[in-house]
């Protein structure tokens, strides 16, 4: 197999993208993705606060958490196969494996570095267990959990990347197996570069939420480091 140089490489993914092809396979891949990130996000965050607020429950289940995700995610592919079938739900459930974990391990640590003031304050307000997330804890780890977040959206997408290659019939995953096994390079490069170009995408806006987001915390009266 012969490399392409980078404008051979840009021409044809710009053919690419002008048809009909590609396009069926960006649209699966698109939704598995996005499915997975939000179960992953979800999922991740309700572990990490139920977690990091409870501190007896945090130190007994965050080693399990952090041993369950040494294990190999491929072995578990079968098994999430068997249970939700060939087809889009086996794919957001491995994608959204990859990322719920170390969302839930920023969200707890993040959890764990808020000032004790802030939830003293919120037990004295009255603030029932949701309240408190909503109001005091997310707020106050926002950055941290935005890192984990991000992190958490690249490993998601790569889940359902496998996903799609090793057991799926569409997608771009699927594709780029088929492209592999064809020795088309071509094809290899313009689907690596496309995939490099949405997660960094994806990353750059996540964390531009992130800064814009503490930007305005900063500026607010009563959010500065010491209020309390």
């Amino acid at each position: 197999m012969a490399m392409r140089s980078p404008m051979q490489t840009f021409s044809y993914l710009g053919k690419l993208l002008a048809g009909d092809r590609i396009w069926p396979h960006i649209h699966e891949t698109a939704k598995a993705s996005a499915l997975a990130v939000v179960f992953s996000v979800v999922l991740g965050l309700t572990i990490g606060l139920a977690l990091g607020f409870r501190k007896l429950a945090g130190e007994v289940f965050e080693p399990m958490l952090v041993a369950a995700y040494s294990i190999p995610k491929l072995t578990l592919y079968p098994i999430l196969l068997l249970s939700f079938g060939l087809g889009m739900s086996a794919k957001v459930a491995f994608g959204a494996l990859h990322g719920i974990i170390p969302i839930a391990l920023f969200t707890i640590n993040a959890v764990r570095n808020i000032r004790p003031i802030l939830i003293k304050t919120g037990r004295v307000l009255g603030y029932s267990p949701w309240e408190m997330g909503w109001r005091i804890l997310i707020p106050a780890a926002l950055p941290e959990i935005f890192t984990g977040i991000r992190i958490g959206f690249s490993l998601t997408l790569i889940g359902t990347l496998l996903g799609e290659m090793f057991a799926s019939q569409r997608g771009l995953g699927n594709q780029l197996m088929k492209a592999i096994g064809l020795h088309d390079v071509d094809l290899i490069v313009a689907i690596a570069f496309l995939l490099t170009s949405v997660a960094a995408l994806g990353s750059g806006i996540l964390l531009a939420i992130d800064r814009r987001f503490q930007s305005r915390m900063q500026t607010q009266p009563g959010h500065s480091p010491n209020s309390f």
